[in-house]
């Protein structure tokens, strides 16, 4: 009669244990592709971020490029007419003698 190898319990003991840290790596990996700090959904909210941001940054190159032109306009040198009648009319208040201006009658609850 052949007599079992004594190793042979601990040679299933390791390989169970190895498997077992296997899928437990395995498991920690796959948590953290989906839900960890560079996985899955964070790539998500930054790409979210990304399109917000991308939206303001058009809104203020428009916002910059209208105050580039308002700064050209108004060159020392020559500034363009209708461009200080308007910052005329509306920052200041401003009116041409020819124009007619209606104003709201409010009432008072006296």
């Amino acid at each position: 009669m052949l007599r079992q190898p004594s190793y042979d319990r601990r040679s299933k003991l390791r390989q169970a244990l190895v498997l077992l840290l296997c899928l437990g790596l395995t498991a920690y990996f796959a948590h953290h592709t989906f839900k960890g700090r560079h996985g899955l959904e964070a790539r998500e909210r930054l790409l979210e971020r990304e399109s917000a941001l991308q939206f303001q940054l058009e809104s203020l190159e428009t916002v910059r490029s209208k105050l580039e032109r308002d700064v050209a306009l108004l060159r020392p040198d020559l500034p363009d007419p209708d461009f200080v009648e308007e910052i005329a009319r509306e920052v200041l208040g401003f009116a041409h003698p020819r124009d007619s201006i209606v104003a709201e009658r409010t009432h008072d609850a006296r």
